[in-house]
């Protein structure tokens, strides 16, 4: 094994991430006491800071899938700690996410972490490290609805209820958008390995442009409807009402 495999410090949690960790805990405290004069304020602050953390968990997934692959490099990148300051792209990364968010109620990741893909051995592997990011949206999205589909929320604060609605919507969002097979998402990462050099050489230059396609793609009424209509079914299906996700995202832009 190499150095870059074991140091331990590359494994690390961040004092970043637990600084994200620690306004989220603090921001649903607000929310669910209503200690602030003005409720919308700590729901912004834990959603967004909720939704932070799901984006360092997302490229997390797809680093951690990337070691056990054969790509021993992302220890050294500091991929392995949560620190999204380590990513490749911090406007990518971070900041296009929430302002996604904030614009349009859309949880969508960006490109993060650079995977050494010349590492790894076997196609299966490499479609594996790429759906690993959307599957942790799913996971995430499955604890937030919990309380909903389990009818566990006697006594829940009707401000939490609709966040933890609101944040279920981004997870939705965040894991069927990026298993699309668009380029430059998780989901065109899943089935490259299958496809022929060609198709690949005449996909590649588009990969840049494949995120900011689907958000604007969304912004089509014939395209926005459809697909959210079919995010507030399957959240109806979990348990999560239009009437939860609508006062939480109103609370959410507690400025409009």
């Amino acid at each position: 094994m190499t150095i870059a495999s074991t140091r331990r410090g590359d494994r690390r949690v961040s004092p970043v991430f637990v600084g994200i960790l620690a306004v989220t805990a603090v921001a649903g405290w607000a929310t669910w006491t209503g200690w602030a004069a003005r409720p919308g304020v700590p729901v912004f602050l834990f959603v967004t800071a909720a939704w932070i953390v799901s984006l360092c968990l997302h490229e997390y997934a797809h680093a951690r899938t990337a070691l056990h692959s054969g790509d021993i490099t992302v220890g050294a990148k500091g991929y392995l700690t949560l620190n999204p300051l380590k990513y490749t792209h911090a406007l990518l990364s971070i900041v296009l996410p929430v302002l996604f968010v904030i614009m349009g109620g859309i949880g969508l990741p960006g490109g993060a972490v650079f995977i050494e893909r010349g590492r790894i051995r076997g196609r299966w592997r490499h479609s594996l490290v790429s759906a690993a990011g959307p599957l942790t949206n799913a996971l995430f999205a499955a604890v937030c609805t919990a309380p909903f589909w389990l009818h566990a929320l006697d006594g829940v604060p009707s401000d939490f209820r609709f966040a933890l609605a609101f944040l279920a919507l981004l997870q939705v969002t965040a894991a069927i958008l990026n298993f699309l097979p668009v380029p430059g998402l998780d989901g065109y990462g899943v089935i490259e390995p299958w496809l022929s050099s060609k198709v690949k050489r005449q996909v590649q230059p588009f990969a840049p442009f494949g995120l900011l396609f689907v958000f604007a793609l969304l912004w089509l009424p014939s395209v926005n409807g459809p697909f959210f209509d079919m995010i507030d079914a399957i959240l109806r299906g979990l348990g999560v009402s239009d009437t939860d996700v609508s006062f939480g995202w109103s609370l959410y832009r507690f400025w409009a």
